[in-house]
This record gives C-alpha cells, structure tokens and sequence, in this order.
C-alpha cells in the first residue's frame, strides 16, 4: 500500500501539477481507510481498487479548470450546499422550457424563487418508446436529442455557476434500458457484458428469488424477471422488461459507472440523484432491498468520486422505510461518509396527513421520533416529486396517538383520491393496492384544494393551504424543493396523452409562462408571490441552514411547532396550523416573539400565544 501512494502521489503530481496534485494525494490518504474497508468487502481481488483510484485520478486531471476552481471553494466551505439561501427547483426541461436552450432563457424566473439548486428530471438519452419517464437509459454519455446535446448541458451548468446556481441530474444506478450499448453487447453474446447483468438459464433461481420479491409495478409490469430470447434467458427487471438490472457484485461494473459519474461531473453536473439505490444487491431469501453491499457501493463511490471531483454531491433516492432512512446519509452504527443528501420522504407524507386530517398530532409524533441527518449531510425537504405518493405511516406512531396504522394509510388514499364526502383533494390513484393504501398521484394545486374549491372562501383556504404546506419545506430542515408548477398552482394536466399509460404524468404538467404576472390577483400569481416571499424569508434566516438542528415542540391538535437552530443563537420558531379553524400557538416560556415571516403578515396576540388563520403559518425570532 505504501508503493501504491508513493506512485500515485508521483502521478498526480505529473497529471495534475503540484498544487492539485498534493491536494489529491491528501484527498486519497484521507479516504484510503474507507476505500480499504468498502472496496476490499465487495471487491477482494487486490488489483481493483489500484485500478479504481487511476480512474479516478485520470479523470481529475480531465477535470475542466473551471470546476477544479469550484471544487477548491467547496472544500473551503464543505457546508456549501446547507446554507438557508439554497433552494431547490425541479422540473422536465422539456415541459418547463421545451429544451436546456430553453431553461438556459428562464433562469431569470428561478432566480426570483431565490432558487439556488436546479434538478433537471432525467436529461440522459432513453430507449425510444416507452421508457419510464426518462429512467430507461440508453446512452450515459449523450443527452435526449429532444432537449439538446451534452455541449448544452455544460452551457447550462456553465450559466448555473454564473449566478452560484448548482445544477442536479439524475443517474440511474439499478439498471440501463435493454437498448444501452453494455445491454447490446450482451445480447450479441459478449460475455465480458453478460456479466454487467442478471441472467439466468431457466426459472429455477428466478422463482426462489421471487418468493420473497415485492412487485414494483404489480398493475404495469408484474414479476421481476423477463425472458430474452436474444439471451437465450431471464434476466433480472425489477421495474420493467426494457430495464435491466446491474450486477454490482461485478467490480467491471461499478468501475463503468463510477467512470460515468464522473464524466457527467466533468460536465458541471453539481448533484448526482443516484435513483433506486436501495436495490442495487441482490440476496436470495430477501427483498433484495437495502442489503448492506448496496450501502458500501454508495460509500465507496462517494469516497473515489470526491477524489476526482471534491465538490460532487450524491443525493440518495431511497423510498425505505422511516427507521433505516437515515442510513443513506451514512448514520450507521459507526458513521460512514455516503450520500450526501437523501429526500425526506416522511415529512412529505406526514405533511399530507396532517393536510386531511386538520390535526398535526401523528406528523409530531413521526417527526420527533426519528434519528436526525449526521452532521455533514442534509435532507432535501419536497411536499410533492415527480412520483406517486405511497402512504408510508408507520404502525408504531400510528398507535402511539391512538390510531390503526393500516387503517390511516387506506383513510389518506381515500381522501387524496377524492371519495370521502369531507375531501378537499382531485388526486388519482396511480396503482390499486391490495390493502386499500393505494397510492396518488395528482399536483399540489389538485392535492390541496385548488382545483376542487367552489367559492371564494374554500379558495382562499386552499391557496393557504398551498403557502403553509410549502413554509415546511422550506423551514423544517434541509434544501427545501419547489416542484415545477406550483408556484404557479397548476392543476392536473388532463389534457396529457402520456397519462392514459401512466397517470403520474397528470402531475407533470407543461408550464403556462402566460400566468407568470407577479402582481396579478389571480391563483397563479397570488401562489407566486408567496412562494417568491417564502423563497426571501428563507434566505434572510441562518438558522433555516441545513446545518442547524430541528426540533420538533409537539402537535397540539392542530398546530405543528417546531424550533430551529440552536439555543442563544437567534433561533426560529415555526407553527403551522392544519384546522381551516382558527387556531392557538403556545409560546416557549418567556419568549418574546419577533415576527419574520406568516400567512398574516403580523403577529395576532391573543394574551400569551399567538393566534394563526385556518390554513395559516407563522415563522418568529425568539430572543
């Protein structure tokens, strides 16, 4: 080991120079205790991790010297991406835009959300046809040629950085479409590729496998192994048939996509959202879901992937249960560097809970109960993604407030979906459950009572429904994201072809520019203005930083409270209320409150608490 860091030290110095060169060699002794543990386990044959730190170290030296000088500022100032001032915004280039050229022309908008983060939903070439949204990729190295070229790529990232702007895509860990060139390859019969995948002869390892496999897609695409007669044999899918799974046990194959990683990292992407992470091992007898080989593949390729690009970020998509989340960010028994950020599914899902039921008391339970990020991560907070919404409540919060767990996830799919005579809400359901807890899918304005509002005062209501629901996001902790169109309050779109197939795209819709006028009275530009003054309020706060702890006060009925930052240090208290009642807020004892931000713009005392509208927020400085 001792001959590998001197060459290396050597090579660096020759690929790099001096200054980058040294910086790297002491990037590699720092991680080398990681890289030892995590690639030694998946991979014993001492000749690969030699071979992945080359890779690494060729490609640092690709590095453009713009980036490099990126990466300098960042690892001055490792905290970058949790400064209250960061937030995010999602969208389809495509449907936001028309293409990157396009996106590149509306940063001005982004910029007056205060939106720091942009994550384009997937940019990388899929298979023709069906393709699941983008997420069947045929081509790692090239964009869509509906949105543009990678050259377009990097001019965006390039304008992105002009205006401190990070820009986030996603690369798809589990699996490649049945188009992608490895996939071909190993259609043809190459066995260096057929190795790349999971193929197996008859059904006999297939069935034993499925025993204990949850479908995916049970209604789109049911079982998790489909026949190729070009293989002569089944090969592993757990999404569809046209996505094959990777064979992580493969080092070939993890050397592939680290080198794809860092290419797109070459390219200015800041943030890799490493989609489906939780299955990328495989272990008979189990759900083939968070075993812990997947979590030394992320620690590993976040190890040699800050070698060669020290201000990439990796952001988990991990839709696992509460208690284990907090593992992507690498909070195990002993601490391991892994992602870097990872969404926080439960808050979304709480949020709607407590949206429906007019009543915070379980998402005060849930939210104070579970293991917060390690210090050197962060969540990345959203009321709604690009996906379905499943009903994740646990069993044990559930009954801790006197409820059936089982019974309040088929309660919320009922009410999202628009069945119970109370709901507010014109969601769908994307694939019926068999136990009731279907999931929904719908945007926000169809989800909070936009859409479905018949009076003035039901809108009025709805519209605060949208400002509260968004004032978490942007407050509990983390980088709060902004889903295209609903800063616009844009409903279901209906008129979307793509939604006969899958009804996921009703929440996709196309941008309506022409409902962008700030000072217009009407729905769009009323949700504009409070998502542009929740944006500045942010900003203006430190302890909103990502940094900062959240804890989690207790849901007096229908009041979430919750404090952020640290004792002694300006910190901020945060109420929302869920009732469309009028509701009271508790204040800590002898706490002097300063109004910051609120649905009212001023603070209604009613003796020693504050009083907050139906539907309202509060967010007050305590001194």
């Amino acid at each position: 080991m001792q001959q590998l860091m001197s060459d290396v030290y050597e090579r660096a110095r020759t690929l790099l120079g001096a200054q980058d060169g040294a910086a790297f060699a002491a990037r590699l002794v720092a991680a080398m205790p990681e890289l030892q543990r995590t690639v030694g386990q998946l991979y014993p044959d001492p000749a690969v991790l030699p071979q992945l730190i080359e890779d690494a170290l060729e490609l640092a030296a690709a590095r453009p010297e713009p980036l490099r000088r990126l990466d300098r500022e960042r690892s001055a100032d490792p905290a970058w991406f949790q400064a209250s001032s960061m937030i995010g915004y999602v969208c389809y280039a495509d449907r936001f835009a028309g293409d990157l050229a396009g996106v590149r022309d509306r940063l001005d908008h982004l910029a007056a959300l205060n939106v720091r983060y942009l994550h384009l939903m997937p940019v990388l070439r899929p298979r023709p046809g069906d393709n699941d949204g983008g997420y069947a990729v045929a081509d790692y190295e090239a964009v869509d040629p509906r949105l543009g070229s990678m050259a377009d790529l990097s001019a965006l990232a390039e304008d992105l950085h002009g205006r401190e702007m990070a820009l986030c895509i996603d690369l798809v860990l589990n699996h490649t479409a049945a188009e992608h060139e490895w996939a071909r390859r190993a259609a043809d019969g190459d066995q260096f590729y057929r190795d790349f995948y999971l193929i197996y002869p008859d059904r006999s390892l297939p069935d034993a496998y499925e025993r204990t496999l949850p479908d995916i897609f049970p209604e789109l695409a049911p079982g998790s192994f489909t026949f190729d007669a070009r293989l002569n044999g089944w090969v592993w899918t757990t999404f569809y048939p046209y996505q094959w799974d990777l064979n992580y046990a493969n080092p070939a194959v993890f050397r592939a996509m680290l080198q794809t990683m860092l290419r797109l990292a070459n390219r200015g992407v800041d943030v890799l959202r490493l989609d489906a992470a939780p299955f990328l091992w495989k272990r008979l007898g189990t759900d083939c879901q968070d075993q812990p080989e997947a979590h030394l593949v992320l620690q590993a390729m976040r190890a040699l992937s800050r070698l060669a690009a020290p201000g990439l970020l990796l952001k988990a998509e991990a839709m696992v249960a509460p208690e284990i989340l907090a593992g992507y960010l690498g909070a195990h028994e002993t601490y391991h560097p892994e992602c870097d950020i990872a969404y926080d599914n439960q808050l979304m899902v709480m949020l709607w809970d407590a949206a429906a039921a007019g009543d915070a008391r379980l998402a005060a339970q849930a939210l104070s109960r579970r293991a917060p990020a390690p210090p050197a991560t962060t969540w990345v907070t959203y009321i709604r993604c690009h996906d379905d919404i499943g009903w994740a409540v646990s069993d044990v919060d559930a009954a801790a407030v006197g409820l059936d767990g089982a019974q309040r996830r088929r309660w919320l799919s009922e009410f999202y979906s628009g069945q119970t005579p109370d709901s507010f809400a014109r969601g769908e359901v994307f694939q019926l459950n068999p136990t009731g807890a279907s999931p929904i899918s719908g945007t926000l304005a169809a989800l909070c009572g936009i859409t479905a509002a018949r009076d003035a005062a039901g809108l009025e209501l709805a519209l605060r429904r949208l400002e509260s629901l968004y004032s978490v996001v942007y407050s509990f902790g983390g980088i709060p994201l902004l889903f295209s169109g609903d800063e616009l309050a844009l409903g279901n779109d209906e008129t979307s072809s793509l939604a006969l197939r899958d009804n996921r795209w009703l929440h996709r819709p196309r941008m309506n520019w022409s409902g962008t006028v700030a000072d217009s009275a009407s729905v769009p530009g009323r949700a504009l203005r409070a998502l542009r003054s929740l944006g500045r309020a942010r900003a203006a706060l430190p302890a909103l930083a990502g940094t900062e702890p959240t804890t989690v006060l207790g849901g007096n009925g229908p009041v979430l409270r919750y404090l952020r930052g640290r004792p002694g240090h300006e910190p901020v208290l945060a109420a929302v209320n869920f009732s469309t009642d009028p509701a009271l807020v508790e204040l800590p004892a002898g706490a002097e409150p300063v109004h910051l931000h609120s649905t009212a713009g001023v603070l209604d005392f009613a003796g020693d608490r504050i009083r907050l509208p139906g539907c309202g927020f509060a967010w007050l400085g305590l001194s």
